[in-house]
Formats: C-alpha cells, structure tokens, sequence
C-alpha cells in the first residue's frame, strides 16, 4: 500500500499587502470565486479563500492572509505553506517524526480557533501544514 493513499492539496496560502487588490486581481483577472472570508481582530489578520468550481473538495484553493498594517513582503517571505488534509494530525506528526521528518508545530488547535494543525518543514525548509478534516475519517491521509 502506498503511504500517500488520499493525499490531496487543500490550499496555498498567500501574504499580501493589500487584501482588496488581490481579490479584484483573482476574481476579476483569473476568474475564481471569492469562496469565503474571515476576520480576527484579536490577532490582527484577514483571509480570503478563493478558487474555483466551488473550492474544496473538488479543487484546490488560494487563501489571501492580509496581516493588518503590513503592505509589503520580501518576495523570499511572500511564501507561506502547503497544506495537506489528515484525519488525525495528532497520529500524521508521529508518523512523520517516526519516518524522520520534521515536525516544527505539534499537533493542536490554531490560535484563534478549534481546527486542530500541525506544521512539518520539508527538507528546503518549506511549511506544509497538516490540518485534521472530520470529512477526511474514512482513511484519506498520512498512512
């Protein structure tokens, strides 16, 4: 049995400068839909997630983080993840530190919310976020 068994990307996500730009340039100039959107002011961020054919689970999405009062980025900073469904993220992190990965945020609730994540790098040094999916119980991820 292969170990990548129900593997799929879910989104990438974006820092940008200005939030209402990039969705115009998106929606407008690539045809997505502005799927959904989300307000924290108490850690001072937005996101947009954009895509297309309704997003997810058919399609992989876009999510525009807007950290408030930050205009700019270094194009080597403008990178921010990878992120991959798992059922349980908890399970994925031992079997990636097991397989000699390595897991730089354990498993457990994003700030600001219940989602339960966790963060591996890759060996460039690349963020690939884990994020535990009820939907995904039936056996879709880490194996």
């Amino acid at each position: 049995m292969s170990h990548n068994q129900g593997m799929r990307i879910l989104h990438t996500m974006l820092r940008v400068g200005h939030l209402e730009r990039s969705i115009v340039f998106y929606t407008q100039v690539l045809g997505m839909s502005l799927l959904r959107r989300s307000e924290n002011p108490e850690y001072k961020y937005s996101l947009a997630f954009l895509g297309y054919e309704g997003g997810n689970p058919a399609q992989a999405e876009i999510e525009l983080t807007y950290n408030w009062g930050t205009e700019s980025y270094e194009m080597g900073t403008a990178y921010g993840h990878i992120a991959i469904g798992v059922p349980d993220a908890y399970a994925a992190c031992e079997k990636i530190k097991a397989a000699g990965g390595q897991v730089t945020r354990e498993a457990g609730p994003v700030k600001g919310g219940s989602t339960v994540i966790a963060f591996v790098t890759d060996p460039d040094g690349y963020k690939i976020e884990l994020i535990q999916r009820a939907e995904d119980q039936g056996g879709v991820g880490l194996r």
